[in-house]
């Protein structure tokens, strides 16, 4: 009946996915650290959501208050870490890499769902994980070859993305056990909000982001590769395979490399190339291994 629109919709949400870091670019510029643009983001997000919520989800507003660790989990844990961790790394790096090492995450939700959720890890998941590592080691530059090399801390941090990445999928793999879709994303904002907020001191800096086009980047950061893309995604994902979605989603790093080498002159090396490709394999290559079957979607950051 949709032909490939599905396809076309989850391409277009990994597109919007792959243009975070011009948003974060464009803030930092304005003066704003890396946790005060995870602040903006959040922000930005819950407010659109409790207004599309009221106007299309009333039914899926409420939820149990023992529950609530669940969104401090995927809120603050995973949406918070990840987040700072990933627009730090943009900042100290560059977006090819920073992106490249934030690909690590489905290494990371093979391991930890190994470990507290007592899934498998096959031959082919072991296999992608080797593969990521390698990759990384050659995306860092560790090796000292084909363009420059990175600080050890600067690498922790982007590996840091890649693990703050993941828990959203353990904790949100919980949370969608009882509640929907809509109901998740939009308390996992609302909760990293609630705690960024007040502790990052955003509103202090109001003036700031009112004054030239820092708003047009605080707007376009909660529209477009946030609540746009999760949209785009989840539509796409329902009339599709949730592996196939996850494979299409590979988009992401393409787009975001592309982005970082025509618009703001990043250069990589031919072992960074090979070592960013073995990343993008590596999460092709989990997510075929997956049995197809129909799962309940997700929202992915």
């Amino acid at each position: 009946m949709y032909g490939k629109l599905p396809y076309f919709m989850i391409a277009f949400a990994a597109a919007m996915w792959g243009l975070i870091g011009f948003f974060v670019k464009g803030l930092n510029n304005a003066g704003f650290s890396a946790m005060e643009i995870v602040a903006i983001r959040v922000l930005t997000a819950a407010i659109i959501l409790i207004l599309v919520g009221i106007v299309f989800y009333r039914s899926h507003l409420k939820i149990r208050m023992k529950d609530l660790y669940l969104f401090v989990g995927t809120g603050i844990l995973s949406i918070v870490f990840f987040n700072w961790s990933y627009f730090t790394a943009i900042n100290l790096m560059n977006i090819p890499i920073a992106v490249a090492l934030l690909y690590t995450s489905p290494a990371f939700v093979a391991v930890l769902s190994f470990l507290f959720l007592k899934e498998s890890i096959n031959r082919k998941k072991l296999l992608a994980i080797v593969m990521t590592v390698i990759g990384c080691t050659l995306a860092a530059g560790i090796t000292g070859q084909g363009g420059m090399s990175f600080s050890v801390s600067s690498i922790l941090i982007g590996l840091g993305a890649g693990f703050g990445y993941a828990l959203y999928s353990i904790f949100g793999k919980i949370a969608l056990r009882r509640y929907h879709p809509f109901t998740v994303t939009l308390y996992t904002f609302l909760v990293a909000s609630v705690a960024l907020v007040p502790t990052t001191g955003i509103t202090s800096k109001a003036v700031v982001l009112f004054a030239g086009d820092a708003w047009l980047y605080a707007i376009g950061l909660g529209i477009f590769p946030t609540v746009v893309a999760y949209f785009a995604y989840s539509w796409g994902l329902e009339r599709t395979e949730s592996s196939t979605a996850a494979v299409v989603a590979t988009l992401e790093p393409v787009i975001a490399t592309m982005l970082g080498i025509l618009v703001y002159g990043d250069r990589l090396g031919g072992l960074q190339m090979l070592g960013s490709a073995l990343i993008i394999i590596s999460v092709i290559s989990i997510n075929i291994s997956i049995p197809s079957r129909k799962q309940k979607k997700h929202f992915t950051v």
